[in-house]
């Protein structure tokens, strides 16, 4: 089955340069494109797509608003397209339920992989771009969460907690299993259940959940 998706991009040139790319493969299937964020919000809804690839920056209303409404809507992955490798919206947009993000100067294979990887939904979490991005934003931003930090994490197992935290440094499933002596199969487990218990939808809002409790330092 293919990979329906919606990208959305304020500059013509750069959607059909990134729909020429997606469509050329044989498991993504481009549905439709738009212009602005309201255009995207109204392409999820019709064609009900498994991504959405949708520019931060956009006219009428702009890539985080539409995100926050299309994550709010139904199941569409959000995969954000940003100029600059620290955009002053990328950390809003990540906790607006964004999956990723890529820069639009990505190269092609990226791109294509990306796609592949948030559709299936994992995300995009590189340890040595996105974890720094969201620890230097997470630092700048006043406190969002509106439990104290240790009762917003006392629902979590002390192997909860210590998933997290390895989720948060940007380590993978296997990772982690090799820091913490286990299966793969039981962090999948402990990574579940640290989702499911805080009301998360993936990686990257783990690891800002970690930031904004306090389990990680910034800069640490």
């Amino acid at each position: 089955m293919s990979i329906r998706v919606v990208v959305a991009d304020d500059q013509e040139l750069v959607r059909a340069g990134f729909g020429m790319i997606l469509d050329a493969q044989p498991d993504i299937e481009v549905v439709a494109e738009a212009g602005d964020g309201l255009q995207a919000i109204a392409a999820v809804r019709e064609h009900r797509p498994d991504l959405l690839l949708l520019d931060i920056r956009m006219p009428v209303m702009d890539g985080i608003e539409a995100a926050r409404a299309v994550c709010a809507d139904g199941d569409c992955r959000v995969l954000m397209l940003t100029t600059f490798d620290l955009d002053d919206y990328v950390y809003d947009a990540l906790r607006a339920g964004a999956s990723g993000f890529l820069l639009k100067d990505v190269r092609r294979d990226d791109l294509v992989h990306a796609v592949r990887v948030v559709a299936a939904g994992e995300s995009l979490l590189a340890p040595s771009v996105t974890t720094k991005l969201i620890a230097d934003f997470t630092s700048r931003a006043a406190p969002r969460s509106a439990a104290p930090p240790s009762e917003r994490l006392s629902v979590l197992t002390g192997r909860e907690q210590e998933t997290l935290r390895m989720m948060a440094r940007g380590l993978s499933n296997a990772e982690i299993a090799r820091e913490m002596v286990v299966s793969e199969h039981t962090v999948k487990t402990h990574v579940s259940n640290v989702l499911t218990k805080l009301g998360l939808r993936d990686r990257v809002q783990a690891v800002i959940a970690a930031y904004e409790t306090g389990l990680i330092v910034p800069g640490s």
